[in-house]
């Protein structure tokens, strides 16, 4: 039997097990998704089921993204800045961003924004449970949850099981992780401009593999510190720890400080084809192959593939999200600078250096988003070596 919505004692327990929609991970895809759904006038009855071990108590994650005017998620936006720094070696370019800003969302502002908002919908189920298995049978899409089976028109979701993690590991492709652990510091002096974030700082070492740092202030005296890798290896909490610690010494020359928070992620960046759907089992998220392989940017592409989805539900269509020919260029050049950098053939913080250097933010943004026209990407790809690039570029076209 579901248990309640945790926070919703209006939802009452039933033994209901078909629903509508099924959302099995209630992390930022599967959230998101419901938050679009609720949105939608002609879904305001369907039934859905959202099953996820954790209660999402925590501030267990950040996410920062560009975007022009007020978003979805505007009412929840932590800070935001309108202008960034970009480091390299001896090199400090300020990059003006107008129309977009660069904006940070809390994960537990997120959750608790979103449970606020599903606590009301009586149309909505919260299980709180293990998601062990899901699939299809005989025409019939499934969730079993803390052994019990739950069946619905479409099941959308957003973890990965073994078989894809194996598939993954099997695969003939990139798998460079994007791996972070990021400190909240409070210190006891004004030395931040919350007017300006560091959107990447290469004046770290660059071996043995490409390393930046962000540095996104919220006040004078409060920032967030995360120190990023572009590589195969993860590092162990206390070496992370390390490198944050003579960041801080080293360039900006603090030493007392007060650490009110930490986070910790790993993001893939890969080419490998993650299985969007399944007949009526939807994959979103990482799961779905959402994240963007060169970047390892999520969240944007997460609001529109959700409104996408809500949008096709709405009109009564599969809600399995394609892209066209003409977008799968973008394939391309993800591939493209995976091959360059897996293969060493240049620096992670030179490929950076030479876009912010040669090309306004704004054209980056718009490639990075998979948004920018051929103008656009003519002057990226004059932005790189020829050399290194095009052999590259062949490489993956023939693959």
């Amino acid at each position: 039997m579901p248990e309640s919505f945790p926070y919703n004692n209006t939802v009452s327990s039933n033994t209901e097990t078909n629903f509508d929609y099924i959302i099995a991970g209630a992390g930022c895809a599967g959230l998101s998704l419901v938050l679009r759904i609720i949105k939608q006038p002609l879904l305001q009855k369907k039934r859905i089921l959202i099953i996820d071990s954790s209660t999402k108590t925590e501030n267990d994650r950040t996410w920062c993204f560009w975007e022009k005017g007020e978003g979805f998620f505007e009412d929840i936006v932590h800070h935001q800045w309108p202008q960034l720094l970009f480091h390299y070696g001896k090199h400090s370019l300020p990059l003006n961003i107008a129309p977009y800003k660069y904006k940070m969302i809390r994960g537990i502002d997120f959750y608790n924004h979103a449970i606020n908002i599903i606590s009301k919908q009586k149309n909505i189920t919260w299980l709180n449970a293990n998601v062990e298995k899901v699939g299809n049978e005989n025409g019939n899409v499934f969730v079993i949850a803390n052994g019990k089976k739950y069946t619905a028109q479409y099941v959308f979701n957003s973890i990965l099981f073994k078989e894809e993690k194996g598939a993954f590991e099997k695969d003939n492709c990139y798998k460079l992780l994007q791996h972070f652990k990021g400190w909240m510091i409070e210190t006891q002096q004004p030395v931040f401009n919350p007017l300006q974030a560091t959107f990447m700082d290469f004046r770290v070492s660059q071996q043995p593999s490409a390393a930046f740092v962000y540095v996104l202030p919220v006040s004078p005296v409060k920032a967030l510190i995360e120190y990023t890798f572009f590589n195969e290896k993860l590092l162990q909490h206390n070496e992370y720890d390390v490198l944050l610690k003579n960041y801080l010494q080293t360039f900006w020359n603090l030493h007392n400080y007060k650490i009110s928070e930490t986070e910790y992620g790993v993001i893939p960046m890969t080419d490998h084809k993650f299985k969007t759907h399944h007949g009526n089992l939807i994959n979103i998220g990482t799961a779905g192959g959402w994240t963007k392989p060169s970047s390892g940017f999520t969240f944007q592409f997460i609001q529109k593939k959700t409104k996408a989805i809500s949008d096709a539900l709405a009109n009564n269509c599969t809600p399995v999200v394609t892209t066209s020919l003409f977008q799968k260029r973008f394939h391309i050049y993800d591939a493209t600078l995976l091959n360059v950098l897996h293969n060493n053939k240049m620096q992670g913080s030179e490929v950076f250096h030479q876009l912010f250097a040669k090309q306004k933010p704004q054209t980056i943004f718009r490639f990075l988003d998979n948004e920018s026209n051929f103008i656009d990407e003519l002057k990226i790809m004059n932005s790189m070596p020829i050399t290194i690039f095009l052999p590259a570029a062949i490489t993956e076209l023939i693959k």
